[in-house]
């Protein structure tokens, strides 16, 4: 994590364990040769989640044909697609023996038929029937907007549905410059319209005001969206977009009460809140409001 020295605000601060939970579950995802966010994104939750047993698997491979500003995931060609990591998937979750799990991606444009939805689909469908009792959420690229690989994946029917608008729509370029900000709300409003619960989550200390977040709330639940999370920036590397401010807790209780007073089941919101952050715990609070 880089510091930018002429800030005066406190970062966060992150928990670093190594406890039995953690080992089992790094042993079980490199015996099952799989790739996790937690990881490849140098997300600082890992040792607490790793600890409890929870991970994000990262399907697709491990190097994304984007280039964001904020993500710390290997750029380049990917290499060919595994037909075998949905089953590979399968098997490492029910030895973990979870009762929700996360499944993101890397962005593969390079997949032109699909952009890699079939592997998506066939990952969801693989833990229904190995895993019957774990419940699936998939947090997907947008794939570029094309409604027949978005139905694919809807027809696999994770439990929720998630894509990350990542950032206010006035920095969206600058923070991942492939990627269309009103197309992150229309894959939304596609998951929603199709029946889906869906989520959402940004980051915050990119330049953004406080008034800009709440508008950005304000447009996501009025697409029906029901989880947003919101968290801090961290840089990765010197390579990637400085922080501008690390916002203080106050700042992220406000966002939260602010959040569920606008609509929203389920608000996460916190300095190390990242997409899949509780996520098991979001998942049962969504499905008791039903």
């Amino acid at each position: 994590m880089i510091v930018n020295k002429t800030m005066i605000s406190k970062k966060p601060k992150i928990r670093i364990q190594f406890g039995k939970g953690y080992k089992f579950v790094e042993k079980t995802v490199s015996k099952n040769q799989l790739h996790t966010v937690c990881e490849e994104a140098r997300c600082p939750n890992i040792y607490e989640c790793w600890d409890r047993g929870t991970a994000t698997i990262m399907i697709l491979g491990d190097i994304c044909t984007r280039a964001c500003g904020f993500c710390s995931v290997k750029t380049g060609l990917p290499k060919q697609l595994d037909k075998m990591e949905p089953f590979r998937s399968a098997m490492a979750i029910k030895k973990m023996n979870l009762k929700h799990v996360v499944i993101t991606s890397v962005d593969r444009d390079d997949l032109k038929g699909d952009f890699g939805a079939r592997i998506w689909a066939d990952t969801i469908k693989q833990i229904h029937k190995h895993v019957p009792q774990c419940t699936v959420e998939v947090l997907t690229p947008d794939f570029q907007g094309y409604q027949p690989a978005l139905n694919i994946v809807f027809n696999a029917k994770p439990e929720i549905f998630s894509h990350n608008i990542e950032c206010i729509e006035r920095i969206s370029k600058k923070v991942r410059a492939q990627a269309v900000w009103k197309r992150s709300l229309e894959v939304l409003k596609r998951s929603v319209d199709f029946g889906l619960k869906t989520k959402t989550g940004m980051m915050v200390g990119l330049g953004e005001s406080k008034d800009e977040v709440i508008e950005t709330m304000k447009e996501i639940v009025d697409l029906g969206v029901v989880i947003f999370t919101i968290g801090q920036y961290l840089q990765p590397t010197t390579d990637h977009l400085e922080v501008k401010r690390y916002v203080q807790d106050e700042e992220f209780l406000y966002y939260k009460q602010k959040g569920l007073e606008l609509g929203f089941q389920v608000v996460e919101s916190g300095p190390l809140v990242r997409s899949s952050y509780h996520a098991d715990e979001q998942a049962r609070l969504v499905s008791e409001k039903v």
